[in-house]
């Protein structure tokens, strides 16, 4: 993979996970970045969110430090000193001001962090630093998650070539609902040039049709983060929102954003399928998010979805407590390009078995049709499976 110039990246073990699993990381740009960011929307915040909304709130930053193994949320006063220290040492080892320093923190929430051993790591960390540790920092936050979560993408600007990758985490504690506009970190990098207002609309515009449509268990964490540093060192002139080329970069971000986030879905604790949950028909916007939203977190439809069942009643009777104007007898449901409903009724055995083929693929669609307006949204969750359940149970244990 081509990275960026201009970024190194470091991932140990510094002893926060239990059988010497990689559990730190360090992003660090030679010089300091335009930055954009997203925080999570849950009024329980963990304490390094709030350290680095502060750092992020002024537009630059130069270096990301991430623990995994411990969210370092609902932990007090002696959390945000805690966060503040991480913040605070990670800038002396690297010589940089603290407010160009943000940090992030995933794990098991409500457990004191023992801060003593991530700043015992941090020389080993630093010393570590080189292009080529991409990898391991990618490995070193990940929590629950089966795979690190990794993509790239590559344009041109100004007759430059740049760069942009990104790696996240995430596989429970799902449902990212961030603004503006287990817990889902995501960090991007880039060397493109570019200006902090064509920044924010590019990464807003991209979180809106990524992580905010994803859902694996309807549970948002209180330390979810996305940031993205552009450190410029690609050589193009500085983007601004009205170039054809600042819309190609905002493809490709948003392209970056949305293979991670479905990387997420398909790595769900214990799951076994993702599927786009698409609701069309709606009277507005907001009502199709909501119906979407409804069917893909019920249990109900997410066992079906294991069971590739296409108990399509459980779907309507969803619609039907979302709160959306909308009339059954006009609804129209389908599995792939399967109709199993039409008019609110069944439309025959024959089609159940053809829907029933379909849902033992991977990945596929369930459609409803509301026919009460023009407005479309789609979501991608997976299945509810008893591994999910077993994952959780015992979590702490």
């Amino acid at each position: 993979m081509n990275l960026p110039k201009g970024f190194s990246f470091s991932g140990l073990s510094c002893g926060l996970k239990e059988k010497g699993a990689k559990d730190l990381a360090l992003i660090v740009s030679s010089v300091p970045a335009r930055a954009a960011s997203a925080f999570t929307q849950n009024k329980v915040v963990a304490a390094p969110v709030l350290i680095s909304k502060k750092v992020l709130s002024r537009g630059l930053c130069q270096a990301i430090l991430v623990n995994s193994g411990n969210a370092n949320a609902c932990t007090g006063f002696h959390g945000l000193q805690s966060a503040r220290r991480m913040q605070t040492e990670t800038a002396r080892r690297l010589g940089i001001s603290a407010s160009l320093v943000a940090i992030a923190s995933t794990g098991k929430i409500g457990m004191p962090l023992p801060v003593d051993k991530i700043t015992k790591a941090l020389p080993r960390l630093v010393k570590d630093l080189a292009p080529q540790r991409f990898k391991k920092a990618a490995e070193a936050i990940l929590t629950t998650d089966q795979f690190p979560k990794v993509a790239a993408f590559e344009g041109r600007a100004g007759g430059k070539k740049y760069r942009l990758v990104g790696f996240a985490k995430g596989a429970g504690m799902i449902r990212p609902d961030m603004a503006p506009h287990a817990t889902m970190l995501a960090f991007f990098m880039t060397d493109l040039a570019i200006s902090q207002k064509a920044l924010r609309l590019a990464f807003n515009k991209g979180i809106d049709l990524s992580f905010n449509r994803i859902t694996v268990d309807g549970d948002t964490s209180t330390n979810d983060t996305a940031l993205i540093l552009a450190n410029g060192l690609a050589g193009n002139k500085s983007l601004n929102p009205s170039s054809k080329e600042f819309r190609i970069f905002q493809e490709g971000l948003s392209h970056v954003m949305e293979t991670l986030a479905r990387m997420m879905v398909a790595d769900g604790e214990g799951a076994t399928k993702v599927v786009k949950v698409i609701i069309s028909g709606a009277k507005n916007q907001e009502e199709a998010r909501r119906v979407a939203y409804t069917v893909a977190e019920s249990p109900l439809v997410k066992t079906s979805f294991y069971g590739q069942d296409p108990n399509w009643g459980r779907i309507l009777a969803a619609v039907g407590r979302s709160g959306a104007t909308f009339n059954p007898s006009r609804t129209d449901i389908y599995y792939d390009s399967v109709p199993v409903a039409r008019r609110g009724c069944t439309t025959g055995p024959a089609f159940e078995k053809r829907a029933r083929k379909v849902m033992r693929k991977a990945e596929f669609t369930a459609t409803v049709r509301l026919h009460a307006g023009s407005s479309s949204f789609h979501v991608y969750c997976s299945d509810l499976t008893v591994d999910y359940v077993k994952l959780n149970a015992h979590y702490r244990t």
